[in-house]
């Protein structure tokens, strides 16, 4: 159930940075603006995105391990019990 869970978290990240990486490139190239200032406002929405991941990754690690702890400690009453 665990191992399920990191699998989806990895494809749901790996997708989104995918999908940064293509649009990025789509906007560089039908972008109004000078290559300096659309590269600017790629790196600056790549670096929020960066963040944005880290974050959810951070959370969901949290979770986890909240849920590993409780089957820690159902165990242990159950062994003890």
């Amino acid at each position: 159930m665990e191992e399920e869970r990191e699998r989806q978290v990895f494809s749901f990240v790996s997708g989104l940075l995918l999908g940064a990486i293509i649009g990025a490139g789509v906007a560089l190239l039908t972008a109004p603006d000078s290559g300096r200032r659309t590269r600017k406002r790629l790196k600056r929405a790549a670096v929020g995105l960066k963040d944005s991941a880290a974050h959810r990754l951070d959370d969901i690690a949290e979770e986890v391990k909240g849920k590993v702890d409780e089957v820690i400690e159902s165990a242990r009453t159950r062994i003890v019990s």
